[in-house]
């Protein structure tokens, strides 16, 4: 890939692959001494978050932790910024901005972790229906090593200079809450920064492992609902009737040629029909059928050509088939795709193997699912990078593979990363960041 390539080169330049890896700086030594005397905070917080979890744009007890944690460190706290985000500056000195995100919400799912800790939380979601509640994908880890980040620099304010932002963002999963701090003025009304970070555990690696990927890095996702009609008849003669069913089957097919045959196989696509609904019973056919489509890819270009197909298939199947009407198909915007800048990510690397050790940062592939960190790098000015962290004990990782079994993910009810291994390489790794992008003047 072009985008590997480039960043092979860079960290060459930059001294992070070949011969002159040594010259990474290590955290300074009292660093280390104050992360260890943090751990038990940082561990209780993890414990309370993971025990009582909220779901996005529901996050007020989880912003509340976190504010009045922020504030004890002297940071300028506000709080409901795009609904119940927080923002937290600390202002020391001349130099760069730089913003550390973090994710606060949860996802509507039961825990099966059997942690002490465990989510029993339930609570009604924006449907009115009651669902469990449970850190399923890593946010109250997030949330652990960003507090206690932020709890190093603020106590060695001697060692950089510069604006640090931390920013507590509301509703990830919906892939919303980033656009919704944006709208409410987050670059605005606070300091626009010059560099924005955010991390997130990784069940593919083990625990401690910082992972990274230049250029595109995770995908743009969009949501398409497309309703099909037909004419509803008795399922006896279905010559009588325009079967809407049969249609939306031809369509989900025509749908994988998209992929398979109208796009460049170097350009990732994917399209999931993940929901189809229509009819009440066996002898009835329907007059309408509604599918729902999970849609991710890397460039603009193939994401509005491929949106634009989709119509096009679902339009001409339904023609073919005799449709009283075309169907209605509408677009749900989600997210653009995460873009690593090369340059930028090659200098945070070389910072990091200082922290953690060379043998701690690994290079990955880019990954399909999305990320809502994009919508910041798409503002004129900031340079974006997200990085992953392993979080899976790398024994268990590794029996796991022997065996041929796959241990369970991010969204899973039986998620639960290995916590203290992950959130100091975590805190470690942002912390060699921040202190390189703000040096002390």
């Amino acid at each position: 890939m072009k985008s590997s390539r480039i960043l092979r080169t860079t960290l060459f330049l930059a001294g992070v692959i070949g011969t002159q890896v040594a010259a990474a700086a290590a955290l300074p030594a009292p660093f280390a001494e104050q992360l260890n005397a943090s751990y038990p905070a940082i561990e209780t917080l993890y414990q309370d978050l993971h025990r009582n979890p909220e779901l996005g744009f529901n996050e007020h007890q989880t912003a509340a932790k976190l504010a009045e944690r922020a504030k004890a460190l002297g940071f300028d706290v506000t709080t409901g910024v795009g609904g119940t985000g927080v923002v937290a500056i600390l202002r020391n000195g001349p130099g760069p901005t730089v913003m550390l995100r973090t994710e606060l919400d949860a996802l509507p799912v039961q825990e099966k972790t059997s942690l002490p800790f465990a989510s029993k939380v339930t609570t009604k979601n924006a449907a009115g229906d009651t669902v469990s509640v449970m850190h399923a994908c890593g946010h109250d880890l997030h949330m652990s090593a960003w507090y206690g980040t932020a709890k190093l620099m603020a106590g060695n304010r001697k060692a950089w200079s510069g604006t640090l932002m931390l920013v507590g963002q509301p509703s990830e999963e919906p892939v919303n809450g980033a656009s919704a701090m944006l709208k409410d003025g987050l670059f605005t009304r606070f300091p626009k920064p010059d560099y924005a970070l955010s991390f997130h555990d990784d069940a593919s690696m083990p625990s401690g492992t910082i992972m990274y990927h230049a250029g595109p890095f995770r995908a743009s996702s969009d949501v398409v609902s497309i309703t099909v009609f037909g004419q509803g008849g008795h399922g006896a003669v279905p010559h009588e009737a325009r079967d809407p069913i049969v249609m939306a089957s031809r369509i989900v097919l025509a749908l994988q040629t998209l992929v398979s045959r109208e796009n460049n196989p170097i350009d990732p696509v994917v399209i999931t029909v993940g929901s189809i609904h229509g009819g009440t019973q066996a002898n009835i056919i329907p007059d309408q059928v509604t599918m729902q489509l999970s849609v991710r890819t890397f460039k603009p270009e193939v994401r509005k050509r491929v949106l634009a197909s989709i119509a096009r298939e679902a339009k001409g199947e339904a023609m073919a088939a005799g449709a009283p009407k075309e169907p209605l198909v509408e677009v749900k915007p989600g997210t653009d795709s995460v873009y690593n800048d090369p340059e930028t990510l090659a200098r945070m690397v070389k910072a990091v193997q200082g922290a953690v050790g060379p043998e701690f940062v690994k290079e990955m592939p880019p990954k399909m699912t999305s990320e809502d960190f994009s919508q910041y790098g798409q503002q004129p000015g900031v340079k974006a990078i997200l990085l992953h962290v392993g979080a899976v004990d790398a024994a268990r990782l590794d029996a796991a593979k022997k065996a041929g079994q796959p241990l369970p993910g991010t969204h899973s009810p039986q998620w639960a990363p290995d916590f203290k291994p992950t959130v100091v390489n975590t805190i470690k790794a942002e912390t060699a960041i921040l202190l390189d992008l703000m040096p002390k003047k």
